[in-house]
């Protein structure tokens, strides 16, 4: 028999190539915190291939994407209201 495999999406999460994630960033209660840590990741990265607004905000959106139903109403507002952070902490207008 075969174990199962993780998920890659998981391990994209865990061992991004262009960002340094603090642990379990995403499980944060403030959306301020998880955006200055995807701020801080984005802007000290030298492997990312984007900006660093683009690749915080990608990364983001991958988890939120890939987490799916996975995730609760509650963890799912606030990780939206981490992108109106994030886009406010580098300073671009939101729509």
């Amino acid at each position: 028999m075969t174990e199962p495999k993780s998920k890659w999406s998981g391990e994209v999460t865990k061992h991004s190539n262009a960002l340094d994630l603090k642990p379990d960033i995403f499980k944060a209660d403030d959306p301020k915190t998880i955006a200055r840590s995807l701020k801080h990741s984005a802007e000290i990265s030298k492997r990312r291939k984007a900006d660093p607004y683009r690749s915080a905000m990608s990364m983001l959106t991958f988890y939120i994407n890939r987490a799916g139903k996975n995730l609760s109403k509650l963890r799912r507002r606030k990780l939206e209201a981490a992108k109106n952070e994030l886009r406010t902490a580098f300073g671009r207008d939101q729509k």
